[in-house]
């Protein structure tokens, strides 16, 4: 089925364009969350929960979406976050994602577990910014090489993702049929031991981690770090107790442990806990730009979009996740104008009601 151009209006149009368009393995994989998709679904829905509160007459001629975040300049308040994989949607996978990331003026997050090189991510948008995401895998010589790669080429941060210590059942994806793609870059990385990881394995992760090893992890990294996955006030406080730069607050998606918060619900409590201690940003069922108006005034200081950045990337590879990020751009700042806000920073909770 083909789409004309003027029918991807919004981040559902390019969801339902890239399922038409990819085959339905690699759509089982990709939409699939764990078990009943419970939690899946209600990261979506949790949006619908809250609504806005606009103020009136107030001068908005002038709307400056432009943040910081860990130093970082970007262009507006939404990130890419990391996802594995991508050249099972597109050829040129990771690489045509860190292009359009570059050009939205926004941070990428290269997955370990990509299908490109971390080299071939930086070549593809020197000046683009970029964090690494990873595991703390049980291979000690690999977490070391990972880190140094990723701070002699610029990334800016470390993304430390600790919700995984196994993978979750997926069934939708196990129904759909298996689909692998070589982790190219984690094999890369591996060198000569890369034949003891056939392609599309996951890599053992250390499932003995605890916080005191995140605070040595924090303390020899050459990049700041982002403890991503937690859902929860106390582990919010341990992670700044143990000094993490930043908290993404996320459930991976809804594809690890069905059931749990959706990560909108989570997130007050964890702006409570640690708000001024490190940057919060939060990660699932972001979908409109006043779902992000939503996050915002709910205390995080970004978001991540995950599943819309490759359903742009499946129907119209760099050209499409442009699109992506920039619908939601303009939805964002069509939103703060109506909200009687002339930038993100304006938005508090008084902004909202439940």
């Amino acid at each position: 089925m083909r789409t004309e151009p003027h029918e991807l209006l919004t981040l559902r149009d390019y969801e339902r364009a890239a399922e038409a368009v990819l085959p339905p393995e690699k759509w089982a994989y990709l939409a699939s969350g764990a078990g009943d998709e419970q939690t899946l679904d209600d990261n979506v829905t949790a949006f619908r929960r809250w609504r806005l509160r606009p103020r009136m007459l107030v001068d908005v001629q002038d709307v400056a979406m432009a943040s910081t975040i860990l130093g970082t300049s970007i262009a507006m308040p939404v990130l890419v976050a990391p996802t594995a994989q991508q050249r099972l949607f597109h050829v040129d996978g990771e690489r045509a994602t860190a292009r359009a990331a570059a050009a939205a003026g926004t941070i990428m997050c290269a997955a370990a577990a990509g299908s490109c090189t971390m080299r071939s991510v930086y070549e593809a948008a020197p000046d683009g910014a970029r964090w690494f995401q990873m595991h703390w895998y049980r291979d000690q010589a690999l977490n070391e090489a990972l880190l140094a790669q990723a701070a002699e080429l610029g990334f800016e941060a470390l993304v430390l993702t600790v919700d995984s210590p196994v993978l979750g059942t997926r069934d939708r994806a196990v129904r759909g049929g298996h689909v692998t793609a070589e982790m190219t870059l984690l094999r890369d990385v591996l060198g000569e031991r890369a034949d003891d990881v056939p392609p599309g394995a996951f890599v053992d992760i250390d499932r003995s981690l605890v916080w005191d090893d995140f605070e040595s992890i924090v303390s020899t990294s050459p990049l700041p770090i982002l403890v991503n996955g937690l859902l929860t006030a106390a582990d919010a406080v341990l992670a700044a107790d143990h000094g993490a730069s930043g908290i993404i607050v996320s459930n991976h998606g809804g594809r690890q442990l069905d059931g749990v918060q959706a990560t909108l619900d989570a997130l007050p409590a964890v702006v409570n806990a640690v708000g001024d201690r490190v940057e919060i940003l939060l990660d699932g069922g972001v979908r409109r730009g006043g779902d992000v108006v939503k996050a915002i005034a709910l205390g995080a200081r970004a978001v991540l979009i995950g599943r819309p950045v490759v359903h742009g990337l499946a129907v119209a590879g760099e050209d499409g996740v442009r699109a992506v990020l920039d619908i939601l751009a303009a939805e964002l700042v069509n939103a703060l104008i109506l909200m009687g806000c002339p930038s993100p920073a304006c938005l508090t909770r008084e902004y909202l009601t439940r």
